[in-house]
């Protein structure tokens, strides 16, 4: 764990001390799970399960916020059974999907989410078109129900690819009121309206919280970066944490703690819960 700061190892302090009334957030892939070639092999850390019951009880709430849809992230993760054992504890389990739009709870076991946005089937008819005029025919495309993602990963040279793609691919999702999400070596194609800052707020909102916790990795976090950013403005206890890799470096300069990885994440929620429990005892 490495703290970016004075102020780091200060907000991780003040949060240590916030701990019962703090809410985790958690991004799935690069945070919770390996970044893979085949997304939907991307498993949780073998650890996660345990990590997150034992840190459950000693704060507010945990939730998990991805691009993903929920049951995806519910499957790959294994988060029904945790959400059983979370509850059991006498807390809560969240998971947000597609950044917010799907909503799954440890006691309201059923996804909640919209129908597909309007525009999406059109887009998805002229994608392939457009990646064989580009090129990029190798690319994989995930179709996720209320989104599509267009990954190069293992495409010869994902970077130049996604440099390529990025204008077109913005250019025709506009033309259906379709907004660009630009990830590690992937661009997402969804409607406007949600991203995981929003649901940062609406969980302080809901529960009260007097603490927020945010681990991430990459672009699509941002906005919850931001949103916790002003929490602490407010004079709310925040800790912002960057699960970092060779691959994308856009939250080190806001983040307050550095780790590496999954292995990392798992690491700092470990000792957030023996920090946290030893002040209570």
């Amino acid at each position: 764990m490495e703290f970016g700061s004075v102020i780091g190892e200060q907000r991780y302090a003040a949060l240590i001390r916030a701990a019962a009334e703090t809410v985790i957030g958690l991004d799935f892939d690069g945070t919770l799970a390996p970044i893979v070639e085949d997304p939907t092999r991307a498993h949780i850390h073998p650890e996660a399960s345990e990590v997150l019951v034992a840190l459950a009880e000693q704060v507010r709430a945990i939730a998990v916020v991805t691009g993903r849809p929920a049951r995806q992230a519910l499957d790959l993760g294994g988060l029904e059974e945790v959400g059983n054992a979370i509850g059991d504890s006498g807390k809560e389990l969240f998971v947000f999907g597609q950044y917010g739009s799907e909503r799954w709870t440890s006691t309201n076991r059923r996804v909640i989410g919209p129908r597909p946005p309007h525009g999406l089937s059109s887009f998805l008819r002229e994608l392939p078109g457009l990646l064989r005029r580009a090129g990029a025919g190798d690319a994989f495309v995930e179709e996720k129900g209320l989104a599509v993602a267009v990954h190069t990963r293992r495409m010869s040279d994902p970077t130049r690819a996604v440099e390529v793609l990025l204008p077109l691919l913005r250019d025709l999702a506009a033309s259906y009121d379709l907004v660009i999400e630009l990830g590690r070596n992937v661009v997402e194609i969804r409607s406007a309206g949600m991203h995981k800052g929003l649901v940062v707020d609406r969980l302080v909102e809901d529960l009260d919280a007097g603490g927020f916790m945010f681990a991430g990795d990459d672009l699509g976090d941002i906005e919850a970066f931001e949103s916790v950013t002003r929490l602490a403005q407010e004079g709310l206890p925040t800790l912002l944490v960057c699960s970092a890799s060779a691959e994308e470096s856009a939250l080190l300069p806001l983040a307050d703690v550095v780790v590496r990885g999954p292995d990392g994440v798992m690491g700092l929620l470990r000792q957030f819960t023996a920090d946290a429990r030893a002040l209570r005892a």
